[in-house]
């Protein structure tokens, strides 16, 4: 299956680099590589995740981040990579 990380989701990556990195210098990159190998693990987990707002989600290993997704036919949609310290209804706000 192909993974496409949709628009929105990058600019969450990027918002999260941002975030890291203000804290330390090259945390922000391991942050990345971290979220992207989670990510790359939805070749073969694929729908296994709970439904939340009617994406599957990804509760990442080393951050406290969720990855939303979607399957569709052949294709791995990533359409949100939000910090789970916001509120719940910021969240749903984001998605719904």
């Amino acid at each position: 299956m192909n993974i496409q990380i949709l628009h929105d989701a990058e600019l969450d990556l990027l918002e999260g680099y941002a975030f890291y990195e203000n804290q330390t210098s090259g945390l922000g990159d391991y942050f990345l590589d971290s979220v992207f190998a989670d990510i790359d693990s939805l070749k073969l987990f694929s729908g296994a995740h709970e439904i939340r707002f009617g994406y599957h989600r990804l509760l990442t290993r080393r951050f406290p981040f969720s990855v939303f997704y979607r399957v569709n036919a052949e294709v791995i949609e990533v359409w949100a990579v939000l910090d789970c310290r916001k509120k719940p209804e910021n969240i749903r706000d984001r998605l719904c």
